[in-house]
């Protein structure tokens, strides 16, 4: 009978350590090349038209709204990195459908509510939902997601609606990958880094960095000395082999060919990889015939409980499918051999693309600045069947520093990275 890890390799599953770090690397440097040039790419490449440069004033407040999910929130925001005043309300047009004069006057209320509490007068605007950003700091509304209700609003510049429902003003919007880079920049104090990348990875996943203007190939009229926050949509990554078991887990979403490469690294996806994989083993002769009948009556499997069984944590108050469908010793053992891989290999897929956009940078050629990676997301922090964050750095560091003397640091986790980025986007 094959072990767990032939079955897995020969569904074309690549283990951890089999990953071709530099050919991977190579392949995320062409399609991000591409997409800044204009040229067809997974890699869209937005630019933010936002750079980093410039110290944070300490003790600045700044007015912030974040929305990029069900719930909007409003606030605050103060440096040392805090948020005062914070109000979590629902999205308009999350119950119900609303017109524009409604969806507008929650904002403008909230705006109107915590801008006499501060210190900057551009309006911080951390708004997530998929949106060409313009050069003056707004954002022109594609599409709308999670549900949203609000049919007038697509096509519209937000921050230019609101300006006019507020009588004037300025503002910047950003999304919360630029937001989330932007923050690191809160907990830099003395420290000098030389750039920035931010990294989400939740539910989705997404990354943003620092690019040199010059090699903004698709814009005109940059200034060839100076630097923008790209925001790469880097889950939209597709230059890299799939098993058998991601195929059959995409198949089944609401978005079957998109984003190959979250559906490889993020949490919406991993439970049902996993799950993909059981079934195929299981037709396999893997499991005994007890397992094999409860496995066939599970249908969906989340992600926190494909970690917390491959972790062997039971979690209180919260009933694991797998811990009775692999109730035997012998099934249990053979079941985490299959599930275990699924997050290694995420852990190593971020590492490596990490150090991609890292490398992109140019930057981190002394120790003494490196490039800081601020990293905020569910997955990131909370996966407990592998030491997430830990696997990260040591292939960051073998990757980077080690092979090719590159620094980089991990930021300390930002409370509110949305939120906080917000605002310094509007401090900047």
């Amino acid at each position: 009978m094959q072990t767990p890890e032939d079955f897995l390799r020969d569904g074309g599953f690549v283990a951890a350590s089999e990953i071709d770090r530099d050919a991977l690397i190579a392949a995320f440097v062409s399609e991000m090349d591409k997409g800044l040039a204009g040229k067809p790419s997974s890699l869209p490449m937005i630019p933010s038209y936002i750079g980093v440069d410039g110290k944070i004033p300490q003790g600045a407040k700044v007015a912030v709204l974040d929305a990029g999910g069900t719930n909007f929130r409003s606030g605050v925001v103060t440096i040392p990195p805090k948020v005062e005043e914070r109000v979590n309300q629902p999205m308009p047009g999350v119950k119900s459908e609303v017109g524009v004069d409604e969806f507008y006057s929650a904002f403008a209320n909230e705006v109107r509510r915590v801008k006499p509490l501060a210190t900057v007068d551009k309006i911080g605007f951390c708004f997530s939902y998929p949106a060409d950003a313009t050069a003056d700091l707004d954002a022109r509304l594609i599409r709308w997601t999670k549900g949203i209700k609000a049919p007038a609003i697509v096509g519209q510049f937000v921050g230019k609606e609101l300006l006019s429902r507020l009588g004037g003003g300025t503002i910047a919007i950003v999304n919360d990958t630029v937001a989330t880079l932007l923050a690191a920049k809160a907990t830099e104090g003395d420290r000098e880094y030389s750039s920035y990348l931010g990294f989400i990875l939740g539910t989705g996943t997404n990354t943003a960095y620092v690019e040199r203007n010059e090699n903004i190939l698709k814009l005109s009229g940059l200034d060839p000395a100076g630097k923008m926050i790209i925001n790469a949509e880097s889950g939209s990554f597709s230059k890299i082999a799939r098993s058998r078991f991601d195929l059959a887990m995409d198949a089944k979403t609401q978005t079957p060919g998109s984003n190959p490469f979250e559906k490889m690294i993020a949490g919406a996806y991993l439970g049902t990889i996993g799950l993909e994989i059981f079934k195929a083993a299981a037709k396999e002769g893997f499991f005994s015939k007890d397992a094999v009948g409860r496995l066939s009556g599970l249908s969906t499997l989340e992600t926190i409980d494909l970690d917390n069984f491959a972790a062997g944590f039971k979690k209180a108050g919260r009933e694991n499918p797998l811990d009775a469908i692999f109730a035997d010793a012998t099934d249990a053992r053979l079941a985490r051999r299959l599930a275990l891989p699924v997050f290694e290999r995420a852990a190593v897929l971020t590492a490596i693309h990490l150090a991609a956009f890292v490398i992109k940078t140019g930057e981190g050629i002394s120790a003494s600045s490196p490039v800081a990676i601020n990293a905020d997301g569910s997955t990131w922090y909370k996966t407990k069947a592998v030491p997430f964050a830990d696997l990260v750095r040591r292939e960051l560091d073998d990757i980077l520093v080690k092979r090719r003397n590159i620094h980089y640091e991990i930021t300390p986790q930002v409370e509110d990275a949305p939120m906080v980025g917000a605002g310094i986007a509007a401090m900047l």
